[in-house]
């Protein structure tokens, strides 16, 4: 599905962030990046998205390039990118949101299955404003429920387990679980979340802007979890996963 050949990108002071990156994402299932902090992983997702222009390399989706295409080109062709940090929208209802990303109407029925996927009820929230009245937690699961009201080819989400509590991550991974039953959707998503990285379906291991390990879950989990080292201490130069004390 998605195919990135040697991309490189730099800061405009000249530092060296992602640096000859070359991943094959397939046509569907869970492919996690993770890797220490500043490692590049953000970067290299809004450079799949779109956001940031890679210096160096192409990038290819269902067999087209569309390394010079922008993000809103992106996300007509079905690349969907969830911000790290929601987007709030002062004068759009829940309703208006989900109903603009599923690109119709919906009835009660539909709207309240949506966000029931998600843990919160369609009367309470429907006519509610995506803005600062709702909390972390909340917002996180209208832009999951947005995701899936979506349906995109290709879903990347930027450690969506920051600042949301326990509640909301439990539903997070049920939703991640959903994408990953339909053989049509992919879903890309940067976490260095131990538990996320354990319903992966594939695991990439980004370190000083490099592919460092790449594999199937099975493959590359026991590894990284039972290093010496945390990865995402900045003193580590051992590649490998958060444990309990970074959740």
């Amino acid at each position: 599905m998605l195919e990135l050949r040697n991309i490189s990108w730099n800061t405009p002071d000249g530092r060296s962030v992602i640096r000859g990156v070359s991943l094959t994402i397939p046509e569907s299932g869970m492919t996690v990046i993770t890797g220490p902090n500043g490692g590049g992983k953000t970067t290299l997702a809004k450079i799949i998205a779109g956001i940031v222009t890679p210096l160096e390399g192409r990038i290819f989706f269902q067999g087209e390039d569309i390394t010079d295409l922008d993000v809103t080109e992106r996300a007509r062709r079905g690349i969907s990118y969830a911000f790290q940090q929601p987007v709030r929208f002062k004068g759009i209802t829940v309703r208006s949101l989900l109903e603009i990303a599923n690109g119709s109407k919906l009835d009660e029925k539909d709207l309240c299955a949506l966000l029931s996927k998600v843990g919160l009820c369609a009367r309470d929230y429907e006519d509610r404003e995506v803005n600062a009245s709702l909390s972390g937690g909340e917002i996180k699961r209208i832009e999951i429920a947005s995701v899936l009201a979506r349906k995109a080819k290709l879903t990347v989400f930027d450690e969506p387990e920051a600042g949301i509590d326990l509640w909301s991550f439990d539903g997070l991974i049920d939703a991640f679980q959903e994408i990953k039953k339909d053989p049509d959707r992919a879903e890309i998503i940067i976490s260095h979340q131990e538990r996320i990285l354990s319903v992966a379906d594939r695991i990439v291991v980004i370190e000083d802007g490099a592919v460092r390990m790449e594999g199937d879950r099975d493959e590359i989990l026991p590894s990284i979890i039972s290093s010496s080292h945390c990865p995402i201490c900045p003193k580590s130069s051992v590649k490998g996963v958060s444990h309990a004390e970074h959740n």
